[in-house]
């Protein structure tokens, strides 16, 4: 089964993601617990954590399917000793908060170093992470592939796998998340099914899709190898149509949240159709 949705608000309360995910017709979402411009939150309340409980039940969407973003100032791969511990400090929260919604998955980017090489800030980032799993109890750290650009980390598959290499024999809390506008302007291509097809091979030999955790469906408003991030609607950008279709059929990427992150929200529903019509499938509900 494909789970499909996008990145919705929880304007008015966390408990209103699910049913702005059902106004789409989605069967999977992404979300932020809390505002994802500043270090400091609130505690959840129980008040909270139990609305959003019962209207995730009412959804009928499934809590391994909710692909929960970290705040944007988390960098762990930072030679800045003050900000590094901000970081540590505000994932771990964000972990905290994903395991008291009773969610799996937290998606996060890696980072950017400021002076030193690339191999010790994917240490730090590692350390970090090993760091926040040991004070947390279930939910999974997803790394989010970058476009790359300036000195940010996790822009290669290479840079995720060494990443990973750090939890071999201990890796059932980490994953990778592949955002098709972000590797596209790091330099894959995907744009005519060859490319798809050997941007997947690609992956699975490097950081194999058993880490595959979740994906980010977005089309790219700047060109291939750009390093930029900016994304368009499906179809809209330089990527084209092609790969959202193949996707859609790849029997690798079932079992996973599929999310949308394209600009236009009032399009989602539509993007969600088009990609469940290349299988005709309907929205699973349990």
């Amino acid at each position: 089964m494909f789970y499909y949705g996008a990145h919705v608000s929880t304007a008015g309360g966390l408990a209103n993601a699910p049913k702005n995910a059902q106004k789409i017709d989605a069967n999977a979402f992404a979300m932020f617990t809390r505002n994802p411009r500043g270090w400091q939150a609130p505690p959840l309340s129980e008040k909270d954590i139990s609305a959003f409980k019962e209207a995730l039940v009412a959804s009928k969407i499934d809590a391994d399917k909710v692909l929960v973003h970290d705040n944007y100032l988390v960098n762990l791969a930072t030679d800045n000793p003050e900000i590094r511990q901000k970081s540590i400090n505000s994932l771990l929260d964000e972990l905290e908060r994903v395991e008291a919604l009773g969610l799996h998955l937290l998606n996060f980017h890696p980072g950017a170093r400021l002076k030193s090489d690339l191999a010790p800030a994917l240490a730090r980032i590692a350390e970090a992470m090993r760091f926040i799993l040991d004070h947390t109890k279930y939910a999974t750290l997803v790394i989010e592939a970058t476009a790359g650009s300036g000195s940010h980390t996790g822009a290669t598959f290479e840079e995720l796998a060494t990443i990973l290499e750090y939890f071999k024999g201990n890796d059932q809390r980490v994953g990778v998340c592949i955002d098709t506008a972000h590797i596209f302007a790091a330099g894959y291509d995907l744009r005519t099914e060859d490319d798809y097809h050997q941007t997947m091979q690609t992956f699975g030999e490097v950081v194999g899709f058993s880490y595959l955790k979740g994906m980010h469906i977005n089309d790219s408003l700047k060109a291939h190898g750009s390093r930029v991030d900016r994304h368009a609607s499906l179809g809209a950008g330089e990527i084209g149509w092609t790969p959202f279709q193949l996707i859609a059929k790849d029997k690798r990427l079932e079992e996973m949240p599929l999310i949308l992150e394209t600009p236009e929200p009032t399009l989602w529903a539509q993007e969600i159709a088009f990609l469940r019509s290349q299988r005709d499938e309907s929205p699973k509900r349990v």
